[in-house]
């Protein structure tokens, strides 16, 4: 129990799926973020496509939650709404203390999110992302701009979602050298090809997956294979100390695959799954995403249509392996929150 308060004042911006999920938390735990970690985090701006609204004294998370869920936007908070204001001007003029990252992730050119983390820690707050592009795009750069300005980035919720990929191989095999990594990082392509396996069409899959919010309306990214690279491009980085673009990674999507061949695979004894992994070469790791038919028994062969995994072999620590259930992006917000109170611990 901690005996200390501090009040911290957030930003948000994003508020789809993951931040409307990270809204809830800070509303439904905040006794327990008090009692236990002496701490009090109050939303004092969030923008979306509407706008921005801004509050010092702090905005109701559940109040912008509940402008979501009614087709609004932020924009429209009573008081504190500020229609056509983008999230780069939030960002410039709030006094916060953190920055939390929850936009869709643009692999073009990282905006919106690239530019407002790279002006969040410019003003020395702390930064909690859950967009995958900036990392990507910047992720040399954004460490050593946290590190001048003394502030921390934390990024666990952009590789497999509430999965503690990258806490477990930073902090946990810190003094081991991985030997090879294999994961099971894109919950879109696996639920397709699970439900393929099961004798569903590509087609009828993927409307399940859309129709369940696994899959977006255009699901390239995922079936393509470049939300998977883009995770494993952030695992080379921050895990494996490989510097890597997605150019580095050799992709594969799973358009091509058809039921007659998962069926033959299990009838081999083996599962075809969409696996990302990273094989050490001398100094260097070879990245690779697209599917591959694994024996029935290997740890990510065994995950459900709603699992991500990951499975590290390492020289002196084993065989690690993890595994997520995540049916809705709740555990992607959990791991942001996991961010925010390590960074304040």
């Amino acid at each position: 129990m901690s005996t200390s308060s501090r009040s911290i004042r957030l930003l948000l911006i994003g508020v789809g799926n993951v931040g409307r999920r990270v809204l809830e938390l800070l509303a439904q735990k905040r006794a327990l973020l008090a009692e236990r970690f002496g701490l009090t985090l109050v939303l004092v701006g969030a923008a979306d496509s509407s706008g921005a609204a801004v509050q010092s004294a702090g905005l109701d998370p559940l109040e912008v939650v509940r402008l979501k869920m009614a087709g609004l936007g932020v924009a429209d908070y009573a008081g504190a709404g500020r229609p056509g204001a983008s999230a780069l001007e939030l960002v410039e003029t709030a006094r916060a203390d953190m920055l939390l990252a929850a936009a869709p992730a643009n692999l073009q050119d990282g905006q919106p999110g690239l530019g407002c983390i790279e002006r969040a820690l410019h003003r020395s707050m702390h930064v909690v992302t859950a967009d995958k592009a900036p990392l990507v795009l910047a992720y040399r750069r954004l460490q050593a701009l946290a590190q001048e300005h003394g502030v921390q980035l934390r990024f666990s919720a952009t590789v497999g979602g509430g999965l503690p990929a990258i806490n477990i191989g930073r902090r946990d095999l810190a003094v081991t050298r991985v030997e090879r990594l294999e994961g099971i990082l894109n919950l879109t392509t696996n639920y397709i090809l699970t439900r393929m396996a099961e004798g569903q069409s590509y087609a009828e899959a993927l409307a399940q997956a859309q129709a369940a919010g696994h899959a977006e309306a255009d699901p390239r990214l995922d079936v393509e294979g470049w939300d998977a690279a883009s995770k494993l491009v952030i695992l080379a980085h921050s895990v494996l100390g490989c510097p890597a673009t997605l150019a580095d990674v050799e992709r594969v999507g799973i358009t091509h695959l058809t039921g007659e061949a998962l069926r033959e695979a299990a009838a081999a004894g083996k599962r075809i799954k969409p696996l990302a992994s990273a094989e050490r070469e001398g100094e260097r790791y070879r990245l690779r995403v697209g599917p591959v038919a694994l024996p029935a028994g290997h740890p990510l062969a065994q995950l459900g249509a709603e699992q991500m995994g990951i499975v590290y072999h390492t020289d002196i620590n084993g065989q690690i392996a993890a595994a997520v259930v995540e049916e809705t992006p709740l555990p992607t917000a959990a791991a942001m929150l996991r961010d925010m109170v390590e960074i304040l611990g």
